[in-house]
C-alpha cells in the first residue's frame, strides 16, 4: 500500500553531478550557498559523483567525499575540497586526506579508503547513471526530471533551478 501523504512530506530533490577537481563545480558552490539560504531543508541537495577522466584526482576525490559522508561531514568536505581544486591538482591524493585532518576527521580512516577502494563502487555507480541520464560535463543538475547543464554555462542556472524548485514546492501545497 502506498501512503502518498508521506510523499507529499518530502523535499524536492536537486542532484548535483560533480567532479571535485573541477572549477566550474567550485563556482557553483555559490549557487549551492544561495539555494540553501533560500531553501533550508525544504530542498534537499545530494551529491552524485561525475569524475573526469582529463582531472586525474577526480576519481579519488569522490572516494574521499563518500568517506566524509560515512563520518559525517560530507558536504563540508565536498566544499572545502572544491574551494581548493588547484591545490588538489598539485598535491595529489595525500591533499585528500590532509582536508580530512583539517576538518578534524579521521584521516587515517581516509587513509585506508583510498587504499582499499571501499567507496569506488558508489562512485561507478554514480558515474554509470550520469551517463545514462545523459550527463556529459559538470556540474549538471537534475531536479523535477529536467537535466540542467552547467558544464557549459551556469548563467542562468540558479534562477532556473529555483523556478523548478518553488514549482514543486507549490505542487506540494495542494
Amino acid at each position: 500500500m502506498s501512503d502518498s501523504s508521506s510523499d507529499r512530506s518530502a523535499a524536492p530533490v536537486l542532484e548535483i553531478w560533480c567532479d571535485l577537481q573541477c572549477p566550474d563545480c567550485r563556482t557553483a558552490l555559490d549557487d549551492l550557498h544561495a539555494l540553501r539560504a533560500r531553501y533550508g531543508d525544504r530542498l534537499e541537495l545530494r551529491l552524485r559523483h561525475f569524475p573526469l577522466e582529463k582531472n586525474k584526482y577526480a576519481f579519488a576525490a569522490a572516494q574521499a567525499a563518500e568517506e566524509a559522508w560515512e563520518q559525517g561531514r560530507g558536504w563540508p568536505y565536498t566544499e572545502a575540497l572544491l574551494g581548493r581544486v588547484e591545490e588538489l591538482a598539485r598535491k595529489g591524493e595525500p591533499f585528500l586526506v590532509e582536508v580530512a585532518r583539517e576538518l578534524d576527521l579521521d584521516a587515517e580512516e581516509f587513509d585506508t579508503a583510498l587504499i582499499d577502494g571501499r567507496h569506488i563502487l558508489i562512485v561507478d555507480a554514480d558515474q554509470a547513471e550520469g551517463k545514462a541520464i545523459g550527463v556529459t560535463g559538470t556540474p549538471t543538475y537534475v531536479i523535477g526530471g529536467e537535466r540542467l547543464d552547467g558544464g557549459k554555462s551556469q548563467e542562468g542556472l540558479r534562477e532556473r533551478i529555483e523556478e523548478i524548485a518553488d514549482r514543486l514546492l507549490a505542487g506540494q501545497e495542494h
